[in-house]
């Protein structure tokens, strides 16, 4: 990703590619990959001027990568947790002995790409990201509104060097606006655009989403719109600009609760697990922890009443409870009446009776019944790959499959500057001139 922004000022760029073939006009950029050749964006090659999260997640899901010259993406410096270096080997036996453990945050979201350090304020880093861009089908940059034409790396300034580019800007709030040049933070994006007001109990505190939602929201908007650009140049022939930015991503992902106010002018609030609409719909007590339960419909509610599981035919008989409509308005009274029934048994107790009943539920697992979880084995969720510097780590695995197949993860995320001379090696650069730019600090 590009880069690292302490105190306003740019430092650096990056860089990385999948396996390609020449382009009319444009130098061959070949990364023999052969086993991976059958892959959708085989030959599609990408450079990442972006950090963190939601810039990663996009390109990490079409695959490659680019950072600062000494610290990079800024997620390498947030540990613990990290992955161990070894400790049976002797010192300086591994990679970069120098740098810090690898970071699970960065791990989790650069599988599959190469990392090139360039620094972007010297004319000769300049230079070299030029000939990236002759040479990219894509360039995705998280950067606030402007600041990449100060080194020639503008939409303008690229797309006159590389007419075919996509080019894809991820921002805060977009490039006009009054909050054009504000930088954009999950959290605070979560907060500005209505997901925190709806998010946590309901006589209770607004709460954000467990993980960076509207990051990782954002990523799949950038990296369905870049796919979508590529199928355009490819009926016309042109590149073009993708631009995403968190608050619109996540005002567009409010979905039902955006349409009930432009249409109904119906304000939100916050529900917890509830349903505003269904009842029952929520996370319940057991006699030992939680269960999720749901009865989305009247039949499905008297199937909760039947013997085989609450026991309660009279529940669905009764005037208060028989529709949904009516269980809405007695919300506390049913929900008071299930928890007692519930709090009779243990979640293990209540999964087991409604096993195969046709009733929506889940116990509330904890991350490491996550990967526990059979589902999550039989559909290899989990794959485990050799890092240079960390040894064997595990990652989640692509969730999508192609023709019955799930990509294999190809590449481990790369340390600082792992792939610096092979890559500048590739766009012509020669190994004294390479090492003429380490000396100078250009990489």
């Amino acid at each position: 990703m590009l880069s690292l922004i302490p105190r306003g000022t740019l430092r650096c760029v990056a860089c990385a590619s999948m396996p390609r073939t020449a382009v009319a006009g444009r130098r061959a950029f070949s990364t023999p990959v052969a086993e991976q050749d059958d892959r959708p964006l085989a030959g599609i090659k990408v450079v990442d001027l972006t950090r963190v999260l939601a810039g990663p997640l996009a390109t990490m899901m079409l695959s490659d990568l680019g950072e600062s010259p000494k610290n990079g993406d800024d997620t390498r410096s947030w540990l613990p947790p990290f992955a161990p270096l070894p400790t049976n080997s002797t010192e300086g036996a591994f990679p970069r002995p120098d740098l810090p453990p690898e970071s699970a945050y960065f791990l989790q979201a650069n599988r599959n790409k190469r990392s090139l350090t360039l620094n972007l304020k010297d004319p000769k880093g300049q230079e070299v990201a030029r000939r990236l861009v002759e040479e990219a089908d894509i360039l995705v940059e998280n950067y606030v509104p402007g600041k990449l034409d100060k080194f020639g790396l503008g939409y303008k300034q690229v797309a006159a060097i590389n007419p075919r580019l996509i080019y894809c800007s991820i921002t805060g709030y977009g490039s006009t606006g009054p909050y054009a040049q504000s930088p954009g933070y999950d959290v605070v994006i979560e907060a500005e655009a209505g997901l925190m007001h709806i998010t946590g109990e309901q006589d209770g505190r607004p709460v954000k989403v467990g993980v960076a939602v509207t990051d990782v929201l954002t990523g799949h908007f950038a990296q369905s719109g870049i796919l979508a650009a590529l199928l355009k140049r490819h009926r016309t022939g042109r590149g073009g600009r993708v631009e995403v930015s968190l608050f619109e991503s996540q005002i567009a992902s409010l979905v039902n609760i955006a349409s009930n106010y432009l249409i109904a002018n119906k304000e939100a609030t916050r529900w917890g697990t509830s349903h505003p609409s269904i009842v029952p719909y929520q996370v319940f007590p057991t006699a030992d922890s939680f269960l999720m339960l749901s009865a989305g419909n009247d039949s499905q509610f008297r199937t909760l009443c039947s013997p085989a599981l609450f026991d309660k035919p009279d529940w669905a008989a009764d005037a208060r409870f028989a529709t949904n409509r009516v269980r809405v308005e007695n919300r506390a009274e049913m929900i008071r009446l299930i928890e007692e029934v519930l709090g009779q048994r243990t979640t293990a107790e209540w999964c087991e009776r409604l096993k195969g009943k046709g009733l929506p539920f889940a116990p509330i697992n904890n991350i490491a019944q996550t990967f526990a979880h059979p589902q999550a084995i039989a559909r290899e969720v989990v794959e485990e790959v050799e890092h240079p510097r960390a040894g064997k780590i595990k990652l989640v695995a692509p969730a999508t499959s192609y023709d019955g197949k799930k990509p294999k993860i190809y590449r481990p995320p790369p340390y600082l500057g792992q792939h610096t001379d092979e890559i500048l090696g590739e766009i012509g650069f020669t190994a004294k001139e390479i090492q003429s730019m380490r000396a100078s600090e250009v990489v």
